[in-house]
């Protein structure tokens, strides 16, 4: 993510970028010469105060990691500390003000793969002290990676995370198991990948172009009777889709609440 948003802010014009990476990968450091982006190994070795601090980086890390960013969150009587954003997952506001501060201005965001391309959704939370200015720089920069969207209760950052954080994988492993099923009536599996995939992306690119519901759109492909009411009956049974994905999407909650 830390990559994709990256990208996103050059693309759209965003300059003073400076990236702290201890282990830089080859394309990072090429694309820091060409773009001349300040990469740095350290939070100490940053030199300028920055306005606004997007922190990308895994939970089980920023737990450890966390206390060396306070003095870029950090207020004084000359300046004010840096706007935090932190995109992990699972890590409370609490945790995180308990290692940058009480003042600490924190926003929590939750974006997604596709915006790899330009194609995603983040969740954003605006804990207490993060002022409308805040709100709309935190958005701006996030719009990178697609649409963005306010939650009001932090606890729902955490559904967030289950539906559309880790949403992709789930949209993967359909395109996988229709594969699978394309393979098992016959065709043969290079054939039951392409007609899976571009099934998948398709209805996925009619969704976002059509504003119908996806009730709706679902209705219209189906007609009675036929191939469509046949496959739905099973997918749509008591033990079937749905309450699938509602236990699926719990299980994803119920982990990013043990991440804290």
């Amino acid at each position: 993510m830390g990559s994709a948003l990256l990208k996103g802010w050059l693309a759209g014009g965003v300059k003073s970028i400076t990236v702290v990476e201890p282990k830089p990968s080859a394309e990072l450091r090429k694309l820091a010469k060409q773009k001349k982006i300040a990469l740095l190994a350290a939070p100490s070795q940053v030199t300028k105060a920055p306005a606004v601090c997007l922190v990308a980086i895994k939970p089980q890390i920023l737990k450890g990691e966390a206390p060396a960013l306070a003095v870029f969150a950090q207020s004084s009587a000359k300046k004010q500390g840096a706007l935090m954003i932190s995109i992990a997952a699972g890590t409370s506001v609490a945790a995180l003000a308990k290692a940058w501060g009480k003042k600490a201005r924190i926003v929590r965001a939750m974006p997604n793969t596709p915006g790899a391309i330009g194609q995603g959704i983040t969740g954003l939370y605006a804990a207490k002290g993060v002022t409308p200015a805040d709100r709309r720089k935190a958005a701006s920069l996030l719009s990178a990676l697609g649409a963005t969207e306010w939650v009001d209760k932090e606890r729902l950052i955490d559904s967030v995370t289950a539906v559309s954080g880790s949403g992709p994988a789930y949209l993967f492993l359909m395109a996988e198991a229709l594969t699978e099923a394309g393979v098992a009536e016959g065709l043969p599996r290079a054939q039951a990948e392409k007609f899976a995939r571009a099934t998948v992306t398709g209805a996925g690119a009619l969704l976002a172009a059509d504003k119908a519901p996806a009730a709706a759109l679902r209705e219209a492909v189906t007609s009675p009777g036929g191939t469509t009411a046949a496959a739905l009956a099973v997918l749509m049974a008591k033990d079937g889709l749905t309450p699938l994905m509602k236990r699926a999407v719990k299980a994803a909650r119920k982990r990013a609440q043990e991440l804290r």
